[in-house]
Order: C-alpha cells, then sequence, then structure tokens
C-alpha cells in the first residue's frame, strides 16, 4: 500500500440549501506520497505543467456524498504536480462541490447544523 498524507483548505462556502439539503464550498486539496519510480539526481524540487497529470498514477481520491463537483480551469486547469529527488509527490488541486447534508430544521430559528466534508480512496 502507498501511505498517502492529505491536507484540505476550504476557500469559501458559497452556498447553503434548507430547501436541496445540500452546501456548496470551494476547497484547495493537497495530497503527498512517495513513488520510487520517479527518484531523480539533484537537490531541488520539480513543478510540472498540470496537464502531465495523466502521465503519472494518482490516488483515486473522491468527496463522500457529493452531489457533483467540478475542478477548476481558468486559464489551465488549477493543479499543482512538484515532485523532489526522494520521489515524494506533492499533487494540489481546486475542487468546488456540492455536497448532501440532511438538516433537522424542526427547531428552526434556534436549530443549529452539523455538515461534515468527508474524503475516501477507493480500493480496488
Amino acid at each position: 500500500p502507498v501511505s498517502i498524507g492529505m491536507s484540505m483548505d476550504i476557500a469559501s462556502i458559497d452556498t447553503i440549501s434548507e430547501i436541496n439539503m445540500d452546501y456548496t464550498a470551494t476547497i484547495f486539496l493537497r495530497q503527498r506520497w512517495t513513488d520510487e519510480r520517479l527518484c531523480f539526481d539533484g537537490n531541488k524540487s520539480l513543478s510540472l505543467d498540470g496537464r502531465l497529470v495523466e502521465m503519472l498514477w494518482v490516488p483515486d481520491t473522491f468527496i463522500v456524498d457529493s452531489k457533483k463537483s467540478f475542478l477548476h480551469d481558468v486559464t489551465v486547469e488549477n493543479r499543482l504536480i512538484r515532485i523532489y529527488p526522494n520521489g515524494t509527490v506533492l499533487y494540489a488541486i481546486r475542487v468546488t462541490t456540492t455536497v448532501s447534508c440532511s438538516m433537522d430544521l424542526t427547531k428552526y430559528p434556534m436549530d443549529k447544523q452539523t455538515c461534515t466534508l468527508q474524503l475516501e480512496s477507493c480500493k480496488t
């Protein structure tokens, strides 16, 4: 198995819909892992064009309960790939996602809601 480190920053919560029981957020997702096949000599990292991601293995991470999501692509896809001499890969993307959130509105307007944002990886 490959150990994958992940971090996420929520850039914005764009909408919350009580009618649709969901919310929309923009997130920056960063993943880090080591692929020994990518080791090279040197002491500086390489930053690659995001279009080269199709040539690399990347984790199959998905957002649990996502209704729809998209990667930002203005002016190019918002992806960062950095490879370090020891084969460590840093992969970062900007995603906007709409996620289900079951809300209990029986105590409205004194209610309090908790919505989660969960990430998982498919195992095959």
